[in-house]
């Protein structure tokens, strides 16, 4: 299998950086695969993106950044993802990337009108998940864990949804037969979810959440490290 490339949108909160490392690491290990089968663009620092054809698949990270902001190298990622998807090459977006994808490929973003959301919550999939190939012979209800202000307001035009949340209705979607965004973190099990509550909770006070009550309800879920295995299985089956 070529290299996957991780598209580095962010960094995790201090504490759980100094803990468990980077958002990169934790995506890696859930793929399933080695170090040294990933490549790491950190495309928030200004890293020049490659040519997405010399990699198998590529995953796009959650960060602290908004998508609204239109920051130039956002902005860039964004061309670069259609430009991706365009060559074949499958995408997974996750949180922020899922944001973005949308975006580049003509949906809305905008804060969330129901606020943050941060914890671990129940996902509903949609009539359309049983014959995608990541979400195809799940339950109809995954737990997952969560940590955002923003959503896909709008899907783009021709993506399909894939899973519902309350406070978000399009948590996830699919474009064509090689493209996912997911709003939910695969990626992040029950300590790294109580690390950003606690990095949080001063935020989640003014804006009237529970951040011990939120704490308290984080669990660890085997869905998001079997939707990140299914990712790395299909990427290696298109490869074959």
């Amino acid at each position: 299998m070529e290299p996957l490339l991780i598209v580095k949108a962010g960094t995790t909160v201090p504490g759980v950086l100094s803990r468990r490392r980077d958002c990169e690491v934790w995506i890696t290990a859930g793929l399933g695969l080695a170090h040294s089968q990933v490549n790491v663009c950190s495309v928030y620092l200004d890293e020049a993106l490659p040519d997405p054809r010399d990699f198998s698949g590529v995953v796009v990270t959650g960060s602290s950044a908004m998508v609204t902001d239109a920051a130039p190298w956002s902005e860039r990622t964004a061309v670069w993802l259609h430009a991706a998807v365009a060559a074949g090459t499958p995408v997974l977006g996750i949180c922020y990337g899922h944001q973005l994808l949308a975006h580049a490929f003509g949906g809305t973003v905008q804060y969330n009108p129901h606020g943050r959301n941060i914890g671990t919550g129940d996902v509903t999939l949609t009539a359309d998940a049983p014959n995608d190939p990541l979400f195809g012979g799940f339950e109809k209800v995954l737990h997952l864990p969560v940590s955002h202000r923003q959503s896909v307001i709008t899907l783009p035009p021709g993506a399909r949804r894939l899973a519902t949340a309350e406070r978000d209705p399009n948590h996830a979607f699919a474009i064509g037969d090689h493209t996912w965004g997911l709003q939910f973190h695969p990626e992040f099990d029950a300590d790294i979810v109580r690390g950003y509550i606690d990095a949080r909770r001063t935020d989640l006070q003014a804006e009237g959440l529970d951040a011990d009550a939120l704490y308290a309800r984080a669990t660890d879920t085997l869905h998001g490290s079997l939707l990140l295995r299914r990712f790395t299985g299909f990427i290696r089956q298109r490869g074959a």
